[in-house]
């Protein structure tokens, strides 16, 4: 038969992922002549031969792509057959506008942790082995084409043996680019010499805690089972009761911690390894400082070759967090360890430069789902898929707290790593230099940029110092509902339900029980929680008995036993909350939870956000099924669910009863508002959002109320629910409001 000859261009995550090589194979297989290779854009191919054979070879590029290969679309055109024959892998061309996509940081593969285990092999306890299917990639990449030039790896030259492997087609480590050797790679280094593994094992196991270089920064690690060693890095590292994520070999070990379940076994062992969030096991191999009162623990497994190395020869599990001083960005840098000094007792690290700062991700299973806490290493910068192509670039600045920002073009929304609060300089400059960064990377030039309401946020001021682009507000809890429009493809409207600590309202009050009538483009807002004051402005967010004030002169009752542990300031914070001297008002949910806790006694000051309401949920009976009556016509009343843990409390309930009640009932007040709405609007579709849903019994409880009334429920999975995700949702806000015509039907 006559050949055939087409010019193949596929898109998405093809770069650095053994696709050329995978390309070259099926070629040879189908007896196609041609070439492949990389530019700016994704990879480029030309093939010939037969119709069938070619036929064959496009189908294939979708069904058969390597592992961590996300192909988005392949494009054919037909071209004259020249009679070629052979397939090569050709040179990437130099320029052109960046617009492939790039692969996140991958865990060690099965093939190379066999090397790593194998006395035979040349990379035996290699802590750098690597190869196509697995490694470092974000972390390490300066620009596009995704080639070792542009990777932080260009200063290491390959040894004879890894440019064989390197340039063999047929090898797996075939345009790997971050291969190495023993002879060619990274080395490690310990702070006070000698052998930097051994050293570091010796450390841990004597109580030490030890600084260690990862994949998007430095860890502070410290044996989990020593509580000398963990409550010394809590002190030291000014995290008083926040928990601490724990790394362990193997599922074997994570079992010995906590309840693994199918869907958490499966995140924990996939190649993105986030911390998973479980229910421990009582009694467990762990120190009580690791989880102070908590009933789950973050575990995660090994994600580097180093990690495998020390958790193999330590033997037992070790504490991993972000080397930071708390609210800091971690540290990625070398010359910035000194910002550890009076933390870490010694530092073990190495000579291949992290290029992006990237904290760990954060999930944990629901209904038997992940759901992401917190999205960064692993994900970051694969992108959400857009269901219509923008026609402007767009970036969503984020909010203040939990901050990540996302760049939108074409048809991807890139959601940043993880960014923090930006409420400190080392972490604004991580976000502007973040943005700066992959703005580069994938060649987006915002002419349209969207931001928080709120006046005084960094995120905000950044966005309106930015010169020639089209500025578009979006209501913070209009952002998180829009967040979980886009995360689940839905365009609404939808009945949105966002409950969080404090977002800026256009009434000048500050928001955070929401119930909103809302798709992509707008909003109305039709309830809400009823308003209390915020004693103190901010100081009653970190001192939640302020709420319990609040709350409590607003329901009428005089005493209490937070009354008592505050004698002294309790009158004049009620008298700050009658005249509304330095006391906005507030529907938050947030502040809500924080009042029941003080008033139960759990928590009536914070050491990190939300700990009073992380308490209160660890306190509640999951078993109690009893709900407290709460009037929801105009306004839900919290009020109404105070006065009703008051009353139990008088009655000696026990308190895990009443912190489950108030649960009960504030999912209730939430099914019994939106029954009320869907009967003036027809909206049947609610979503849920904001931090407050990251409580898993509220979540639960509200879920099954909802589905139990006929409603369709819409929670977050590939963001996170609380601000993290808001970026994402100010990005399907802004193209929404700035595409002509229809409104768009959403993301996928």
């Amino acid at each position: 038969m006559a050949p055939v000859r087409f010019a193949v261009r596929v898109d998405g995550v093809v770069q650095g992922v053994g696709f050329r090589p995978f390309v070259h194979g099926l070629a040879g297989r189908l007896g196609l002549a041609g070439f492949v290779g990389n530019d700016s854009r994704g990879v480029f191919i030309e093939v010939e031969g037969t119709s069938e054979a070619v036929a064959a070879f496009v189908t294939a590029l979708r069904a058969e792509a390597p592992p961590l290969a996300v192909v988005d679309d392949v494009r054919v055109g037909e071209l004259p057959a020249t009679g070629a024959r052979g397939f090569t892998i050709v040179a990437s061309p130099a320029g052109g506008a960046a617009a492939t996509l790039v692969s996140a940081d991958s865990a060690t593969c099965a093939d190379c942790v066999a090397e790593l285990r194998d006395p035979a092999d040349r990379r035996y306890r290699y802590p750098f082995v690597n190869c196509t299917n697995c490694g470092p990639r974000f972390t390490i990449v300066r620009g596009v084409p995704y080639d070792r030039p542009l990777t932080t790896m260009a200063g290491f030259t390959l040894c004879a043996e890894c440019k064989q492997e390197y340039e063999d087609p047929g090898d797996r480590r075939f345009h790997a680019q971050p291969v190495c050797c023993p002879a060619c790679g990274p080395r490690l280094a310990f702070s006070r010499g000698g052998d930097p593994l051994q050293s570091t094992v010796d450390a841990l196991a004597a109580g030490e805690v030890v600084a260690v270089k990862g994949l998007g920064g430095f860890h502070l690690a410290a044996d989990a089972a020593d509580e000398p060693a963990v409550a010394r890095l809590r002190g030291r590292k000014h995290r008083e009761d926040k928990p601490f994520a724990v790394m362990v070999p193997d599922l074997a070990a994570a079992r010995q911690l906590a309840r693994v379940d199918a869907v958490a076994a499966a995140a924990l062992i996939s190649r993105r390894r986030p911390i998973v969030l479980l229910p421990r096991v009582a009694n467990g191999p762990l120190a009580p400082s690791v989880a102070p009162g908590n009933r789950r623990v973050g575990l995660m497994l090994p994600y580097t070759p180093l990690h495998h190395l020390l958790l193999g020869d330590l033997g037992r599990p070790i504490v991993l967090t972000s080397a930071n001083v708390s609210d800091e960005p971690i540290v990625y840098r070398d010359e910035d360890l000194g910002r550890l000094a009076g933390i870490a007792d010694a530092v073990l690290t190495h000579d291949r430069a992290i290029h992006t700062r990237t904290d760990d991700s954060v999930a944990r299973v629901w209904r038997d789902r992940v759901q992401l806490q917190r999205r960064s290493r692993g994900y970051v910068p694969e992108p959400v898929t857009l269901r219509r192509r923008l026609r402007s670039h767009v970036l969503g600045c984020g909010a203040e707290l939990k901050n990540t920002f996302c760049l939108a073009k074409d048809t991807h929304a890139f959601l940043s790593h993880h960014i923090g609060d930006l409420d400190n300089y080392e972490t604004f400059r991580a976000y502007t230099d973040g943005i700066t960064h992959l703005r580069g990377l994938f060649d987006v030039t915002p002419a349209v940029v969207a931001h928080d309401l709120h006046p005084e946020y960094l995120s905000t001021k950044y966005a309106l110092d930015l010169p020639d682009v089209e500025l578009v507000g979006v209501q913070h809890h209009h952002a998180h509902i829009a967040a979980c429009l886009a995360d689940n493809g839905e365009p609404g409207p939808v009945l949105g339900v966002a409950f969080d600590g404090t977002g800026y309202g256009p009434d000048g009050t500050l928001w955070g029980g929401e119930f909103l009538l809302a798709d992509l483009a707008g909003f109305g807002r039709l309830a809400h929680l009823a308003p209390v004051r915020l004693p103190g402005g901010t100081t009653a967010i970190r001192q939640p008995w302020r709420m319990a004030a609040a709350y409590l002169e607003a329901a009428g009752v005089a005493a209490s036993e937070v009354r008592a542990r505050h004698a002294d300031q309790w009158d004049p914070v009620v008298q700050l909350a009658r005249g509304g001297v330095s006391s906005p008002l507030t529907s938050s949910a947030g502040r809500l939870f924080d009042a029941v806790a003080a008033i139960l006694g759990v928590r009536d000051t914070i050491n990190y956000e939300g700990q009073a309401a992380v308490e209160l949920e660890q306190l509640a009976d999951p078993a109690e099924t009893t709900a407290y009556p709460c009037d929801v016509d105009p306004v839900v009343s919290g009020v109404d669910l105070v006065r009703a843990v008051v009353e139990d409390l008088t009655r000696n309930t026990p308190r895990p009863i009443v912190a489950a009640r108030f649960h009960n009932g504030l999912a209730d007040a939430i099914t019994n508002t939106c029954a009320r709405l869907r009967d003036t609007t027809g909206v049947t579709t609610v979503a849920l959002s904001g931090g407050v849903f990251q409580n898993l019994l509220l979540l639960d409880r509200a879920a099954e109320s909802l589905a139990h009334h006929g409603f369709r429920v819409l929670t977050h999975s590939r963001v996170p629910t609380n601000d993290g995700g808001i970026s994402l949702g100010q990005v399907a806000v802004a193209a929404s409001r700035t595409t002509p015509g229809d409104r768009p039907p959403g993301l996928r």
